[in-house]
């Protein structure tokens, strides 16, 4: 497995691959890699040639209070992981080299990231297009490999794909979920005993909304209802939003559906202040 840590250098090895007719599938990573990662790359592997993860903390997608300084970072763990998995290149860069002295321009996600996590993180969904757009254009991806638990993110990417034109298949994978429900998430190490224990009820109370759902449940605010119930049972989980959107768009619906819906929440617990989010797809 190769490891880059240069945009010239990245530009370069993909150049080559392309004159020598090999497609690149690319999985955007922030690393502290665990399984859930490792199954976006099995999947790259499966549609192109060559599979590129990319490893990179990106500070523009990250509020001034939330936990760029501390997010966890393991690059030599994260290259071993990979290279395991057979990925074939580890796309490393710095930030200084991603965003030298004077860097000033960025994509803005338009309405699609203002809403659900992008209202309680303002300017984030500007800093996850603006660094995913970048790494198309220096890696120049066939694919790229998303997970399903960061729904509006793959929205957002595949929104700014269409309307920018650019050549990148987007393909979403399944969440990996532990023995007890939770989403993987690098993130989840943050957690107390007592946080983890609960937080599998996310889970649980996602997959309650999605049956009652097809089951001919059509309030929305009756299933609003059941996942925040179920979710901060036991008291060291607060909910941010329950929300039941268009999958595509996700744009709310109203009062009533019986359209299929991306049943989607966000959460935030109380003792290590952890924020996590997840969602189903129902109907």
């Amino acid at each position: 497995m190769k490891l880059i840590e240069s945009i010239t250098a990245m530009k370069e090895y993909s150049s080559a691959l392309k004159k020598g007719g090999s497609g690149i599938a690319l999985v955007p990573t922030m690393g502290a890699l665990h399984a859930g990662h490792l199954s976006l790359l099995a999947r790259a592997r499966e549609v192109c040639d060559v599979s590129v993860m990319s490893v990179f903390v990106n500070p523009a997608q990250f509020g001034p209070t939330e936990d760029f300084a501390k997010y966890p970072r393991d690059l030599e763990s994260d290259r071993a992981l990979a290279e395991s998995a057979g990925c074939d290149c580890l796309f490393a860069p710095s930030a200084a080299e991603m965003y030298p002295d004077g860097y000033c321009t960025y994509v803005d996600a338009g309405p699609i990231g203002d809403i659900l996590c992008g209202a309680a993180r303002p300017g984030h969904f500007r800093g996850v297009a603006t660094v995913v757009l970048k790494l198309f254009n220096i890696t120049a991806p066939a694919a790229a490999v998303f997970g399903a638990k960061d729904a509006q993110q793959t929205a957002v990417i595949k929104r700014a794909a269409a309307d920018l034109n650019l050549p990148v298949r987007i393909i979403t994978a399944p969440t990996l979920r532990d023995a007890d429900g939770l989403a993987m998430s690098s993130r989840n190490t943050y957690l107390t005993p007592g946080e983890r224990k609960q937080a599998a009820n996310i889970c649980k109370a996602l997959f309650e909304a999605k049956s009652l759902f097809e089951g001919g449940e059509c309030s929305v605010e009756r299933l609003k209802n059941t996942i925040t119930s179920t979710i901060i049972r036991g008291g060291l989980i607060e909910m941010e939003y329950a929300d039941i959107v268009d999958p595509v768009s996700l744009r709310p619906f109203p009062a009533n559906t019986e359209s299929p819906a991306l049943i989607a929440v966000a959460c935030r617990t109380t003792e290590s202040k952890t924020r996590l989010i997840d969602n189903v797809v129902a109907g």
